[in-house]
């Protein structure tokens, strides 16, 4: 089984308590505390491109990149929807084959996106946004700190709406550093009855010291790391860095 397949349609459903507006604003507030000038704006692991269209409608000029073709199916039918914004550029890529056309400003990666990312994709990824990112400019993410993701081991939750239930089990592996996501989606068909399906996630345990040293040996510096962004209480932690001349 593969990740956000059939989960893609039903993603923003089940998941309307995400706050896209405290992330953008995030963002911005970071801009102007390092005194950067922002138009052009990565949006890596967009997924269904809640916060693309955001930073869109706030006068950014978008790339948006994901590996799933389901996830973006989803953001073009919210970008053709855009008004008074610029279309964002939707592409389907890998971590490790990320391949822009030029530099941009800035890079996002949202809501622990880079936690999916093995160790030698997560270092290849930072490589290639070294080349992609203008010097000086900056690189923020957040991933699900390690504390977090042991305390979810064992743990069985339920999302659903009227036409879809989903049923996810959690699984830390402390050898491997690793939490498995075992999903289980059950949705209403138009004959008003129900189909399963199911997907595995996984995200991997990076300790924010280990990401500081592998953002220096990509290329980075000046590197925050921040523990009261957005969601802070359910252990989310932010990281801030600039990229040097390459």
């Amino acid at each position: 089984m593969s990740a956000y397949m059939e989960l893609a349609q039903w993603y923003d459903d089940l998941t309307g308590d995400i706050p896209y507006e405290d992330f953008a604003d995030y963002y911005e507030a970071a801009f102007r505390r390092r005194g950067k000038q922002v138009h052009t704006l990565l949006d890596f692991a967009c997924g269904t491109g809640t916060l693309t269209c955001l930073m869109a409608r706030r006068g950014y000029e978008l790339i948006a990149v994901d590996a799933s073709p389901d996830m973006l199916m989803e953001l073009t039918d919210k970008a053709a929807d855009l008004e008074n914004a610029i279309a964002p550029l939707i592409l389907c890529q890998d971590a490790a084959g990320l391949d822009l056309n030029d530099v941009v400003d800035a890079a996002v990666c949202s809501l622990d996106g880079m936690n999916y990312l093995p160790p030698e994709d997560l270092t290849a990824l930072l490589e290639r946004l070294h080349l992609f990112i203008r010097p000086d400019g900056l690189f923020i993410f957040d991933v699900n700190s390690p504390e977090r993701m042991r305390s979810l081991d064992g743990q069985i939750f339920v999302d659903e709406t009227e036409d879809v239930l989903c049923l996810w089990r959690a699984e830390f592996d402390e050898e491997e550093q690793t939490l498995f996501y075992g999903m289980d989606l059950f949705t209403r068909t138009e004959d008003d009855l129900w189909e399963r399906s199911g997907e595995e996630h996984i995200e991997y345990a990076y300790a924010p010291e280990d990401l500081e040293q592998m953002l220096r040996d990509a290329g980075f510096v000046n590197i925050e790391i921040d523990r009261s962004g957005p969601q802070h209480e359910q252990g989310r932690i932010f990281i801030t860095a600039e990229n040097t001349p390459h």
